[in-house]
């Protein structure tokens, strides 16, 4: 088993994500710096929310986008969870969310079997004819629009619940600075690009040479491409969004098994 011999490896999820990762890294030898760059947050109005949740028939699918999806639209529900209707079926964008919905007690109808993104949720059978159905998108504000913009091609009439906002959090950066400043942090881990984008408003101009500098493990192609104009230099993928997946990537950083470009 390779361990990462006290790798400091920073951990960008939000707060109430992180236990699992950090753990991870502990158990490999590793040293789990918290840094959430994401926290979640209830919207400022539930009135519109409630009236949503409270007429779910009208729907023949409801597209959970990820797990805090899950998560935060039973905070705006008397008893926590949703009244399940014959008529509406739920899909989730990925295994993450899947759970999430088992968790709360809720039927998951589809899931991507390949992936855990838009696309990968678009080209399931149950997406192709799709013509005249009423889908509702759970989801964060401002959130990605592609699963909507190609549900409407194919003739659905679709609508948003943003159920949650994304904040950043007002927490101390020093410890990052200091690391920095003395070269020891070994990795960075970013699950999103808007992570990645507040990664960057956290910490002072002066310090991102060096931050684009340290080896960056993201969970998709997209977000890597955004890192990449951002200005990071090494980049390693993960093959899926799993917090093992991650583990295995990070290791892979550390033990030199990935070959950077000079």
């Amino acid at each position: 088993m390779t361990m990462l011999n006290g790798a400091r490896v920073l951990v960008t999820r939000p707060a109430h994500q992180a236990e699992n990762l950090s753990r991870l890294i502990a158990e490999r030898g590793g040293s789990a710096i918290r840094f959430p760059t994401l926290a979640i947050a209830a919207m400022d109005d539930p009135c519109p929310i409630k009236n949503t949740l409270a007429h779910l028939d009208r729907f023949q699918w409801l597209v959970f986008i990820s797990a805090n999806a899950v998560t935060m639209h039973s905070y705006y529900i008397d008893g926590g969870k949703i009244n399940c209707f014959k008529s509406t079926r739920i899909a989730a964008i990925g295994q993450a969310t899947a759970q999430a919905l088992a968790l709360a007690g809720l039927p998951v109808d589809l899931v991507p079997e390949n992936g855990f993104n838009s696309e990968a949720l678009l080209a399931m059978p149950q997406m192709q004819q799709i013509n005249g159905q009423n889908c509702l998108i759970v989801r964060g504000a401002g959130g990605r629009e592609e699963l909507a913009t190609t549900l409407r091609s194919r003739g659905a009439n679709v609508e948003y619940l943003d159920v949650y906002k994304r904040i950043i959090p007002g927490i101390d950066s020093s410890q990052i600075f200091l690391l920095l400043a003395q070269d020891k942090l070994d990795v960075i881990t970013i699950t999103s690009g808007e992570a990645l984008q507040n990664l960057l408003t956290m910490l002072s101009k002066e310090y991102h040479q060096k931050l684009l500098a340290v080896p960056l493990v993201v969970i998709s192609d997209r977000i890597r491409q955004i890192a990449a104009r951002m200005g990071f230099k090494r980049i390693a993928v993960t093959n899926s969004p799993s917090d093992n997946a991650i583990l295995e990537t990070v290791i892979k950083c550390v033990s030199g098994e990935i070959e950077w470009p000079n």
